[in-house]
């Protein structure tokens, strides 16, 4: 099928606003990977320091931990798609390395293999060659179907398969490695992994170091559990059940308010505003927020998919 129509910013902005918008920060970027480790330390150590006071405080506490650190490793995971698009830093080296290292390996991802992927799905969002149709396609689904794969997701089952899956190939990259064979994808991955776990022992011996096992257990069961249920809402809202087609750039994709509970799970990071950012895919993220409202002066917003909230969204999904 045919690539889905591009917007014209000629045509939708001012000069002086598409430069403003567009423009990249040198240290907000910088910030914003900063700012999510630094949640995730305040919550990790925080949740620790309930378990030390009693028990019972500790069991208290830990959904609101998991629900926060799940977030950030959203957030992260976010800034990592950021950096596939160039848009962490305007130094490509800085860029690419942030993209890498601090938010894709902390996730299990790789940013080059998915900047790859990912431009792909830009290019023919919803049609049959976008490799995140297999995101929005099941839907609308079932209340039932869409209860179990929730529970899938907050029970670890997700976590499991699908790195069990990713495991599976590195060990065949890993081996690849060894006898000089082909088979670059597998590769890849075994790279992949191999940063994944670097990342974990680094995390794991500064959680040793300050306060025992109890920090890297909670990030942990917070990959495993609330990041993949907010990953998973996050991929629903931004395709399932939108008009998309090559005719309107302002069909592909939706756009969801999120209010401050949503900012600190399901969005975080100005994740919601995905409409403007398949309109403007050189508009970091931390000018979406502008991005929408230049979109609302200007007139656009009936011709886009916007939703007042996730639960909205969510409502749409279910037959």
């Amino acid at each position: 099928m045919p690539a889905v129509k591009a917007a014209n910013p000629r045509e939708v902005f001012a000069a002086e606003d598409w430069r403003a918008i567009t423009t990249l920060s040198r240290w907000r970027g910088i910030w914003l990977v900063l700012h999510g480790w630094m949640v995730v330390g305040l919550a990790t150590f925080g949740g620790a320091a309930a378990w030390a006071y009693d028990w019972r405080a500790g069991l208290l506490v830990t959904p609101f931990v998991l629900a926060i650190l799940g977030g950030r490793q959203l957030g992260l995971s976010i800034l990592m798609h950021d950096g596939a698009h160039g848009l962490l830093h305007p130094d490509r080296k800085t860029n690419n390395w942030l993209g890498q290292w601090p938010t894709g390996a902390a996730t299990g991802s790789d940013l080059h293999a998915y900047r790859a992927y990912h431009l792909t799905h830009h290019k023919f969002t919803q049609q049959a060659e976008d490799p995140d149709l297999a995101l929005s396609a099941p839907f609308p689904t079932s209340h039932d179907s869409l209860r179990r794969k929730f529970i899938r997701d907050l029970t670890g089952q997700t976590f499991y398969k699908q790195r069990r899956a990713q495991f599976a190939v590195a060990l065949r990259g890993a081996q690849f490695m060894l006898t000089s064979e082909s088979g670059d994808g597998a590769k890849t991955t075994a790279r992949t992994v191999g940063r994944f776990l670097i990342v974990q022992a680094i995390l794991l011996a500064i959680s040793l170091v300050v306060w025992g096992w109890v920090p890297f257990l909670l990030w942990l069961t917070a990959l495993a559990t609330t990041f993949q249920l907010f990953l998973r809402i996050r991929n629903i809202a931004e395709h399932a059940c939108t008009p998309t087609g090559s005719g309107d750039p302002f069909t592909h994709a939706r756009t969801t308010q999120a209010g401050v509970i949503a900012r600190m799970t399901v969005a975080p990071y100005w994740v919601n505003y995905h409409s403007e950012h398949h309109l403007f895919m050189g508009v970091p993220c931390y000018n979406l927020a502008a991005t929408h409202r230049l979109l609302g002066t200007g007139g656009f917003y009936p011709r886009m998919t916007v939703s007042p909230n996730y639960r909205d969204v969510l409502a749409q999904v279910v037959r």
